[in-house]
């Protein structure tokens, strides 16, 4: 039983477009159901992808859904058997951050020919930070001394990469990028603070 409410357009679309992937639906649309919990889908993106491991094409499906409240994650994997459930098998995880923990929301996209005028973008990324997993890249450090030996330390940028989606129109089509465009636009719009007024 899936729950999104018959009455919401948006988890109408969302069950759609889960659909529409062919890649296990029930299964997906009840833990994307699950996560968001009867709130309002305010917007939303399904990117379904294989994966190649050694011999073997598996396929992967992330939703991202956005609610009046919160940021839903869910991906779905598909496995062979092993020592613990010996038959094929689905994983589904989901995450759900509040829209006031969201710090960031990176969109980079790439335009082919931009000497050519306007173009649709070719490929876009899609980054939202909030703060549960974080990257240190660090390097070591120096001085403009090109004969100094001194140890400097290191240097490093500490950087919140907790959820990163990239598309192609290559490889998803050109509505693929529209979409991932489109969403970023919604959870950039959702998750601005307003300045209190004086």
């Amino acid at each position: 039983m899936h729950r999104f409410a018959m009455a919401d357009d948006g988890a109408k679309g969302l069950r759609t477009a889960i659909e529409n992937t062919g890649y296990y639906p029930e299964i997906v649309t009840d833990g994307v159901a699950s996560a968001v919990a009867g709130e309002q889908v305010v917007s939303f993106y399904v990117h379904h992808e294989p994966t190649i491991e050694g011999d073997e094409v598996r396929r992967h499906i992330t939703v991202v859904v956005l609610t009046p409240s919160r940021l839903i994650l869910a991906h779905t994997d598909e496995h062979t058997g092993d020592d613990l459930l010996p038959e094929p098998y689905t994983s589904t995880s989901t995450e759900a951050i509040s829209l006031s923990a969201v710090r960031s929301v990176v969109v980079t996209r790439m335009v082919a020919n931009p000497t050519s005028g306007p173009q649709p973008a070719a490929e876009a990324v899609l980054t939202i930070g909030w703060g549960g997993v974080g990257r240190i890249d660090l390097e070591p450090a120096g001085c403009s001394d090109p004969q100094c030996e001194a140890d400097h330390g290191y240097t490093g940028v500490l950087a919140s990469d907790d959820f990163s989606l990239r598309v192609s129109a290559a490889a998803d089509g050109g509505d693929a990028v529209g979409g991932l465009l489109e969403f970023a636009t919604s959870l950039s719009a959702a998750t601005q603070v307003i300045a209190p007024s004086a």
